[in-house]
C-alpha cells in the first residue's frame, strides 16, 4: 500500500468552539460547525490541520512556516530541507509551492457526556461506533436505551430526556481498552436519531458581553451567546500519510545533503541542485557556486544552537521517540511524518484549537496511541 491511515481518539479538556462565522437568529448567536446530514457537531479537519501545523512549526523552531501569510517573512519557507513544509505543504514558498503528505479528517463525536440521576454518563449510537471502526451488533429501539451496571432500575434520564432500558449492553472491549477507567463502564447506547437530539440539547451555551475599555462596564447592546462541544467529549479522526515524494528531510538525509554540498563530487552537487530547482544545465558552472551557497544556507536553517553553543538539528526539539534511532526501513519516513503531526497535537493539549481561546476554550487531548486502519 502506498499510504498509511492512522486513527486518533481525542477528548476535549475544555469546551471547544469552531464557529460557522457570523451571527445567527435562533437559540444562540454564534453556532458551531455541524454535519449537514446528522446535525451532529464536529471539529473540521481544517481547524485541526491549521492548529497542528502551527504548533508543530513553533515546536520545531520555524514559526514562519506555521501560517500562510502573504507578507514577506510570514510565508512558508517552501524549502525541500524543511520537515514542516514537506509534511503540511507550502504556499508561496521560497523554492516552490507543493502539497503536503498528510491528510487530517474531521473529528467526529464518538462519546458525548450527559448528566443523569446516577452522575455523568457518555452517550453513543450504533452509527457512531461503526463509523469509528468498532463493529458489532448494536441494535436499539428508537425510543429506548441500553446500558450495563449503571442502575438497578429500568429508567435513566439523559439530560432532560427519560428513557426506558431495553436491555444490557456491554461496550466492545476494543473500545473500553482505549478509554480512561471512569468512562469505560458508564456508556449508554441510544439510536442515531436520539443521539443527535441528546447531543444538540446538551451542548454548552455561554453568554458573554463586550467590555468598554474606557469605563470597564459592559457595552450597551453587546450581549451575545455561543455554543460549544462540552468538556469530556470523545471524538475520533483519521490521519492519512501519503508520502509520494519519498524525500522527507530527516536528520539522516540532511546530513547526507550537507556532505554532498561540502565534499561531494560536482556531478552529485548538480544532481541535488537540479532536484531542488536551484540550478539547471543552462545556468552553466558560473552559477553553481551561488546555488551551493543557497542550498547550504537552507540546511543551516534546520539547525539551532543549544545551551552549550553547539549546533544541533531542530529535529531534536520534536522529541520523536525511537524514530531517528530506528533501522532505515520503508516505514521510517512515515513514522517520522506521523511524529511531526503528533508533536503539534501535543501542544493543542495546552494551547487549544478553535475560537474563544482567551475565554478558556479549545484544549483537546490525545487519550491513547493511534492505531492503524
Amino acid at each position: 500500500m502506498s499510504y498509511e491511515s492512522w486513527r486518533f481518539l481525542i477528548m476535549t479538556t475544555d469546551p471547544v468552539h469552531v464557529g460557522t462565522g457570523g451571527m445567527r437568529l435562533g437559540r444562540v448567536d454564534n453556532t458551531i460547525v455541524r454535519e449537514p446530514g446528522t446535525k451532529l457537531p464536529k471539529i473540521p479537519g481544517t481547524a485541526l490541520h491549521g492548529a497542528i501545523r502551527a504548533y508543530a512549526a513553533r515546536r520545531y523552531g520555524k514559526p514562519q512556516c506555521a501560517g500562510q501569510g502573504s507578507k514577506e517573512g510570514r510565508r512558508h519557507c517552501g524549502q525541500p530541507t524543511c520537515p514542516i513544509c514537506y509534511t503540511f505543504g507550502s504556499i508561496q514558498g521560497e523554492a516552490r509551492s507543493f502539497s503536503g503528505v498528510v491528510t487530517i479528517t474531521d473529528a467526529r463525536i464518538l462519546l458525548f457526556p450527559v448528566y443523569s440521576m446516577v452522575g455523568p454518563v457518555w452517550v453513543t449510537s450504533p452509527d457512531a461506533l461503526r463509523d469509528a471502526g468498532f463493529n458489532g451488533d448494536y441494535s436499539v429501539s428508537d425510543d429506548k436505551a441500553k446500558w450495563s451496571g449503571l442502575t438497578d432500575g429500568n429508567f435513566l434520564n439523559l439530560g432532560w430526556l427519560m428513557l426506558e432500558k431495553e436491555g444490557s449492553w456491554p461496550p466492545p472491549d476494543d473500545l473500553k481498552d482505549k478509554l480512561p477507567e471512569p468512562v469505560k463502564n458508564r456508556i449508554v447506547l441510544v439510536s442515531p436519531t436520539l443521539f443527535s437530539q441528546i447531543v444538540n440539547s446538551n451542548l454548552e451555551v455561554r453568554t458573554s458581553v463586550a467590555i468598554n475599555p474606557e469605563t470597564g462596564a459592559a457595552e450597551e447592546g453587546a450581549l451575545f451567546t455561543y455554543e460549544a462541544i462540552p468538556r469530556a467529549t470523545f471524538l475520533w479522526f483519521d490521519v492519512v500519510v501519503d508520502d509520494f515524494r519519498k524525500s522527507l528531510p530527516t536528520t539522516e538525509r540532511l546530513e547526507n545533503w550537507e556532505e554532498i554540498l561540502n565534499r561531494g563530487s560536482e556531478d552529485k552537487k548538480k544532481e541535488l541542485l537540479k532536484k531542488w530547482k536551484l540550478w539547471a544545465e543552462k545556468d552553466g558552472d558560473k552559477k553553481l557556486d551561488d546555488a551551493v551557497k543557497k542550498a547550504t544556507k537552507w540546511i543551516e536553517g534546520e539547525k539551532f544552537q543549544n545551551d552549550n553553543g553547539d549546533k544541533e538539528w531542530k529535529w531534536e526539539k520534536m522529541k520523536c521517540k525511537g524514530v531517528e534511532a530506528e533501522e532505515k526501513n520503508q516505514k521510517h519516513d512515515e513514522k517520522a511524518i506521523l511524529c511531526i503531526m503528533e508533536s503539534g497535537l501535543e501542544w493543542a493539549e495546552h494551547l487549544g484549537i478553535g475560537g474563544m481561546g482567551t475565554r478558556g476554550f479549545g484544549r483537546i487531548k490525545k487519550i491513547c496511541e493511534p492505531w492503524e486502519v
